[in-house]
């Protein structure tokens, strides 16, 4: 059985799907690897212009598998500190390749996602939710802390610190309906319309050019890495002479205006 699954359900679509719902896709190292190697493998296409990561069942994705992690590769001969260092360096790879790809990610939360899970959807780019969707940081909950896999980064930028505080410090659930409103989530729709809504977005960003789109998607996540606004005003200044000097994306854009139809971008 296959733990992370690949498909397309429109052109140019990639959806990929944590497979296993018996645990509430919970983040054995056995899904956790496979879902690497799969965003890698879609990252690496480039007929992919987006991409959608969702759960197979009722669950995201539930966080740490607490029946069973899953064999860690490569460990044969180090001590348990050593091994504890390289799980956690599997883990945080997952979270950075999802950031390093060069298509827009959405999450198409369509269940509980808890600790880890809430890690996966919060370092996608956008992130809609079924309405019986639930979010988690776990990990004060067990004992832990709830900082992990970047979500003391990621949280306080979607929805602002204090929140963030409150959320990650209290262990509480957030159903979709508070998500929505403070921004953990762009939308909350009913759960039947999740990957339909999720595809039609999807599309209305496949109709732009995709260096537009790639270096849009670059340029926010520089953003909330920035040193400072001016500096960041210059990365911004950059990709944007580059993509208006270097493709003919721009007058294409203003032609089919003029013409009344949708614009067909050659980069």
């Amino acid at each position: 059985m296959s733990f992370v699954l690949i498909d397309t359900p429109r052109p140019h679509i990639a959806l990929v799907t944590l497979n296993r719902p018996e645990r509430m896709n919970a983040m054995a190292f056995d899904v956790m690897i496979p879902l690497r190697e799969a965003l890698e493998q879609v990252r690496a296409d480039n007929d992919v212009r987006v991409v959608v990561l969702t759960g197979a069942g009722h669950g995201f994705c539930s966080g740490a598998d607490l029946t069973g992690a899953g064999k860690v590769p490569n460990v044969a001969g180090l001590t348990v500190t050593s091994v504890a260092r390289r799980s956690m360096d599997l883990l945080n790879d997952v979270l950075i390749t999802l950031r390093r790809m060069h298509q827009p990610v959405i999450a198409a939360v369509n269940g509980a996602a808890i600790g880890g899970g809430l890690c996966l959807a919060v370092g996608a780019d956008i992130r809609l939710a079924a309405e019986d969707a639930y979010f988690r940081a776990a990990g004060i909950n067990n004992g832990l802390t709830s900082a992990e896999l970047g979500l003391s980064y990621l949280l306080p930028r979607a929805v602002g610190a204090s929140r963030a505080f409150e959320i990650m410090l209290s262990g509480r659930d957030v159903d979709a309906t508070e998500a929505e409103r403070i921004g953990l989530v762009s939308r909350a729709v009913p759960g039947p319309e999740l990957l339909g809504t999720c595809y039609d977005l999807a599309e209305r960003i496949i109709g732009y050019s995709r260096v537009g789109t790639e270096l849009t998607k670059r340029m926010l996540w520089s953003g909330m890495e920035a040193a400072g606004f001016e500096s960041h005003m210059q990365h911004e200044g950059t990709a944007q002479l580059y993509v208006r000097l270097t493709t003919g994306n721009f007058d294409e854009a203003m032609r089919a205006r003029r013409d009344r139809r949708p614009p067909v971008y050659e980069d």
